[in-house]
């Protein structure tokens, strides 16, 4: 093990190698990483649960592995998060709520599976917004940005996002429904894959919205994602929307990544409208780094979306509502008042918008296929503003659900078309707020995209870049 950087804020890629090689112990770093989490979990609340004692005994059974000479998982000992979506076995399931979430004591996602067959050492099960929208219940307390302690975490994989920038994990599990991987990654200076739909299997995971709803890795660098979507994807048999696609090679495509001659497709008029200044200034800087790595900056036109936004999210709230049939209204005292309204509009949903979303979201995913014949990926902000302060979202987010049409403007559109997005970090702006952009690929473009992110990552810095903690 050499360099600088303390061992919590180093790249599970370069951890990963070295406890292969024996230059760390999987019981070294997970009892680090454990370590971290007492120091700072009060203070910033980043997990509903922390698994220290199972953590170390699977720390110590991948060292055995080890010296028994066994073949190796590409993530072998490294400490990660998984969000209170997903069932783990001998963990409740909470989705950030105090609703049922119906999984039987012994339940593991698929995900999960996966990634402790890789090698992964669950540290504990990441903290989220209520039911994975836009609040955190009201006997959870919400974490804490790492960067800047009075401004806005993302949602709703907002203590994924935490633990990752914090150092308290080398990587975590979000999930994306309307913006979830996106906004915390952008909040947090971190890189988020929000895969194509149906790269990784959903089965374990409690639904917000069945047809919207990604899972994806959240890390500090643009490998790091690759080795654990390497890891998470691929067909299974108990999710029948998952799918039966060519593996994505993604670590190989990061860490021989490009973006030399790669045309990026950028709508001046959609990208670059209604930004603050330093999101503005930042987004342009961001695309001048891509042209001088050696990309093709190619002016287009996406299919107009503002019109669909408020339809959008009412579809999205339907599918909630169907989600969680079982116990609401019926429970409505196990629920926050600010989700039991949501849940609410999903119910008052009208079929004709769910109707009209359902023919939208295919038309608009067929004009983005076309619009992939003449570009390789588009780009666009993850959000419209820098993280805002806390009590200005809370406000927000308090609204009425339409309300949020414009912070989910560069988000939505594409969960209903299904596409993989890649949030990469901006670098923080003059306050030292951390601002992010992403590349949009065609479906299964998840390999194109990290080799592009990897290459933006070289060129830009940002990746040795954590907070002061």
């Amino acid at each position: 093990m050499s360099g600088d950087t303390p061992l919590h804020y180093r790249s599970l890629a370069d951890t990963a190698a070295d406890i292969a090689a024996g230059a760390l112990s999987a019981e070294e770093v997970t009892r680090h990483t454990l370590e971290r989490i007492e120091a700072l979990q009060p203070r910033l609340h980043a997990f509903a649960t922390v698994c220290a004692d199972a953590a170390l005994v699977e720390a110590r059974a991948a060292d055995a592995r080890r010296s028994r000479g066994e073949t190796l998982g590409r993530l072998h000992g490294v400490p990660i998060a998984i969000k209170d979506l997903c069932a783990m076995a001998g963990t409740p399931t909470r989705a950030g709520g105090r609703f049922p979430t119906r999984f039987a004591a012994g339940d593991t996602a698929t995900l999960v599976v996966r990634l402790q067959r890789a090698g992964a050492i669950v540290v504990g099960k990441a903290e989220l917004t209520e039911g994975a929208w836009g609040t955190h219940h009201p006997d959870v307390i919400a974490p804490v940005n790492p960067w800047a302690a009075d401004r806005w975490t993302g949602v709703s994989s907002s203590g994924s996002g935490v633990a990752v920038a914090a150092g308290m994990a080398y990587g975590a599990i979000g999930s994306d429904t309307a913006g979830s991987i996106r906004f915390p990654s952008s909040s947090n200076h971190l890189v988020g894959l929000k895969p194509t739909w149906g790269r990784v299997s959903r089965h374990g995971v409690f639904p917000l919205s069945d047809t919207f709803d990604h899972l994806g890795p959240m890390t500090r660098s643009v490998l790091d994602a690759a080795l654990m979507l390497d890891a998470m994807e691929g067909a299974d048999p108990l999710d029948p929307t998952s799918l039966a696609a060519p593996a994505s090679n993604a670590a190989a495509a990061a860490r021989t990544g490009s973006l030399k001659g790669v045309r990026i497709g950028l709508d001046p008029a959609y990208a670059l409208a209604g930004l603050d200044e330093p999101t503005e200034t930042a987004l342009r800087a961001a695309i001048a780094r891509l042209q001088a790595a050696g990309a093709k900056i190619v002016e287009v036109t996406l299919p107009d979306v503002r019109p669909f936004l408020g339809r959008a999210i009412s579809s999205c709230l339907a599918e909630a509502a169907i989600s969680h049939a079982p116990s609401f209204p019926s429970q409505r005292s196990l629920y926050g008042p600010a989700f039991a309204a949501v849940l609410d509009a999903g119910l008052a949903t009208p079929v004709l918008d769910y109707a009209a979303i359902a023919i939208w979201r295919r038309e608009f995913h067929g004009g983005l296929m076309r619009l992939f014949e003449t570009v390789d990926m588009l780009v666009a902000p993850a959000m419209p503003i820098a993280p805002p302060p806390v009590v200005v979202m809370a406000a927000t987010v308090a609204g009425p659900p339409e309300g949020a049409a414009p912070m989910l403007s560069f988000t939505i559109p594409f969960n209903l078309a299904g596409v993989p997005t890649l949030t990469l970090p901006m670098g923080p702006d003059a306050a030292g707020v951390p601002l992010g952009f992403q590349l949009i690929g065609p479906d299964l473009a998840e390999a194109s995209l990290l080799a592009a992110g990897a290459a933006y990552e070289e060129a830009s810095g940002f990746s040795n870049l954590h907070p002061a903690l």
